[in-house]
């Protein structure tokens, strides 16, 4: 997401000051001795498009302390708790040993079936709802309740909600909902071919690095039509798959919001499922510590959502733009660029696409480095009756660690952009199609742009970044005193763990700078 773009210091008005992925901008916010350097890039290369991305303002923030000053305290606050945590934790069990059940508080069944087929009902009528505004609606992304819906309400709302309240996807799941019901209505039980267990999750990572695309690449996901037609679409992608391998196991390894929402959701408080004992309270971030290793597949699957929500604050950056002008203004690449442009059209989008594949590879890369690093210093420090950890199982127990960082990175570069853009479905859930109608009394509701200012939302990212690489910390430290069982190998081990999320924290933060700071 992201296509608003930063105005120039002149261009102070009010208008397009929020964050709105459907607002484009053709102008950028630098430092004043990289303007003539860029414009003139713009101008001179005839393949470029005049945009830079971002989640961020009009007015920038000035910080008090120079950028760096932020950069090398995050990190070092990242290292502290590192030696505060080898210090006090000894138990391998900690908090996950804290759980408080809520099961008397379960309404009796009926109140409860009643209430399922209620949410599930409304969540079926948001779909058709969506697809109809998207198909028949007003075509301005502004005055069409498709996207605003689709890409602000609910995939960076459900986020939020999954990883801070409780899983609720299984619940309002629109497509599990209706195939659910075409089997009761029918008698008839899909889904007798079996699922090839060596596929594990790879299908849903596949639609993860398609859905990123549409998301921050693709055009047509801010046009109401192309993005109903692109629902409908996987819609019956979704009710495919679950005719032929089943219902819930379609939902386990190739619905990819099913397994986005149950990683993000292992952080959240509440545990709903009642095969792992819920409904209970428990610590943030417990769920996370898991019994066994995740799977190859899934542990791919992690790794690349984190490197595509980084990739997505990445593109906002000086040095993307930079790298992107370097391969254009190249001359021996002139006739490659010629031949691409002509194949694709749109050669921005295809600079992109390279980028945004590349990304997990470039972050799978540096975590197996990492990881084989701690299996080295495994095999050094480890006794001669016990086996060193391998890479591979290192980054298959480690792996889940690292989803406090993709949910910190992701409230932090999000923020702005879900409070002041979410406000356009207040006057859009009056007038869905966009026609001039006001159901609710709501058509005429302003944006509030000052909901949140540069300066708020540098402060969260500082506290939430590190906040989430600390808990990162705590899970890896807790998962190496569980698999390598002696204390002082676990140690060890976590070195260049540490190593990693003190870099990550700092380059977290550089990234979300960009588009608020201006030192």
């Amino acid at each position: 997401m992201g296509l608003v773009h930063r105005t120039p210091p002149t261009m102070t008005t009010n208008l397009h000051l929020f964050t709105l992925k459907f607002i484009r901008i053709n102008s950028i916010r630098r430092k004043p001795n990289r303007i003539p350097t860029i414009v003139a890039a713009l101008i001179a290369n005839p393949f470029w498009a005049n945009s830079v991305s971002a989640h961020g303002f009009a007015f920038r923030y000035d910080l008090p302390l120079p950028l760096n000053f932020y950069l090398i305290g995050a990190g070092a606050a990242v290292c502290f708790s590192f030696v505060v945590m080898a210090y006090v934790l000894q138990s391998r069990t900690m908090l996950d040993s804290y759980r408080i059940s809520l099961t008397r508080f379960i309404p009796h069944i009926n109140i409860s079936q009643a209430a399922l087929i209620l949410i599930r009902l409304i969540s079926i009528f948001l779909l058709l709802l969506i697809i109809i505004s998207g198909l028949f609606g007003n075509q301005s992304p502004l005055k069409n309740l498709a996207p605003v819906t689709v890409w602000v309400i609910w995939w960076i709302g459900f986020v939020y909600i999954t990883s801070f309240v409780a899983n609720t996807w299984p619940v309002v799941n629109p497509w599990s909902s209706i195939f659910q019901a075409v089997e009761q209505l029918s008698g008839k039980s899909f889904g007798k071919t079996p699922y090839p267990d060596w596929l594990g999750v790879w299908p849903a990572l596949v639609l993860l690095l398609l859905f990123t695309w549409i998301e921050l690449v693709w055009s047509g996901s801010e046009q109401p039509r192309l993005l109903a037609i692109t629902i409908i679409s996987y819609s019956v992608l979704c009710w495919t798959g679950m005719a032929v391998y089943g219902h819930q196991t379609w939902l386990q390894r190739a619905e990819i919001f099913s397994i986005i929402f149950a990683i993000f959701a292992r952080f959240s408080p509440l545990e709903t499922n009642r095969s792992q004992g819920g409904p209970y309270l428990r610590p943030y971030g417990v769920g996370l510590l898991s019994r066994q290793p995740p799977s190859i597949s899934l542990t791919a699957f992690v790794v690349t959502m984190l490197a595509t929500v980084t990739f997505d604050g990445f593109m906002e950056t000086p040095i993307w733009l930079e790298i992107k002008t370097g391969v254009l203004s190249t001359a021996s690449l002139v006739p490659s660029l010629l031949l691409v442009r002509g194949v694709f059209g749109n050669l921005d989008s295809v600079l992109e696409t390279i980028g945004l594949m590349s990304a997990p590879i470039a972050f799978l890369s540096v975590y197996l480095v990492t990881c084989w690093m701690i299996s080295r210093i495994d095999s050094i420090r480890g006794n001669r009756n016990s086996l060193s950890i391998t890479t591979i199982m290192a980054a298959r127990w480690f792996v889940l660690s690292l989803v406090p960082i993709a949910i910190a990175y992701h409230l932090a570069h999000y923020l702005s952009y879900f409070l002041i853009a979410g406000q356009l479905f207040i006057p859009l859930l009056s007038d869905p199609l966009g026609l001039g109608w006001d159901l609710f009394n709501t058509a005429s509701h302003r944006v509030n742009i000052g909901i949140i200012n540069a300066k708020t939302v540098w402060h969260i990212s500082i506290v939430v970044i590190v906040l989430g690489h600390v808990i990162a910390v705590y899970l890896a430290h807790v998962t190496a005193l569980r698999v390598l069982e002696d204390r002082r190998r676990a140690l060890a081990s976590q070195l260049p763990m540490i190593a990693l999320m003190v870099g990550y924290t700092s380059f977290s933060l550089w990234i979300l700078a960009q588009p608020i700071v201006t030192n």
